[in-house]
């Protein structure tokens, strides 16, 4: 093999290497690192003047058992399936043992964000034995809340 040729395919390979850094980029220390960048904020259906959810049963502050009975109530607006726009209308879901924590993002789902996109007004959870707060959140075709968020006063239940 021909050295001069290795010697020149060594030297070009360090040089390749070495220009892959970025003098604009310092490497990340974790200390004083800018954090990364919040998502972008998602448009949001406007909701109706007065617009109001509620949770019709179980009442606030009563004890109930498990499998709990859940009903939704809505005035001011029409519940429509998930992926349907139309104005002054939206879908329930019923956080958990929660608060809304982002209006300007979808509203999670798992099992303290429960979702019911095809128009439900009420439903039937399993909870565990304790105290649990109950809300309603209505999103609006893309699962986001309104603006402004149309949401109900949060309930505590006990479940024996």
């Amino acid at each position: 093999m021909n050295t001069r040729f290795t010697s020149f395919s060594t030297i070009a390979c360090c040089l390749l290497l070495a220009g892959c850094g970025s003098p604009e980029q310092p490497a990340d220390t974790g200390a004083g690192a800018a954090p990364a960048a919040a998502p972008a904020a998602m448009p949001r259906a406007t909701a109706a003047p007065g617009a109001a959810v509620f949770i019709i049963s179980p009442v606030n502050g009563t004890t109930v058992s498990s499998p709990v009975a859940v009903r939704f109530g809505i005035s001011g607006m029409v519940v429509a399936p998930a992926g349907q726009h139309d104005a002054n209308s939206g879908h329930h879901h019923l956080l958990i043992d929660t608060t809304l924590a982002n209006p300007n993002q979808p509203i999670p789902s798992d099992a303290n964000h429960l979702h019911f996109g095809k128009g439900q007004t009420e439903t039937t959870v399993e909870l565990a034995p304790g105290t649990h707060t109950l809300q309603l959140v209505l999103g609006d075709g893309n699962h986001i809340p309104h603006q402004p968020p149309v949401t109900s006063d949060p309930i505590t239940i006990t479940v024996e």
